[in-house]
């Protein structure tokens, strides 16, 4: 595929955009207020076992 975007003249890299309507100030206080109440939390690891059949051994 890379033979068919050379011959045209195009790149298989994307470039980095952002849009022009991208408030950084906005994007900031969302980060900060509220993207931590809705992240889920991390689950701690436990004993187990990957089978389905065999049970966690302790």
């Amino acid at each position: 595929m890379w033979w068919l975007l050379k011959r045209h003249g195009w790149s298989w890299q994307q470039p980095a955009r952002r849009a022009i309507e991208r408030d950084d100030d906005a994007v900031e206080l969302w980060k900060k207020g509220v993207w931590p109440r809705v992240r889920a939390p991390r689950r701690r690891a436990a004993v187990g076992s990957s089978s389905r059949t065999r049970p966690a051994s302790r």
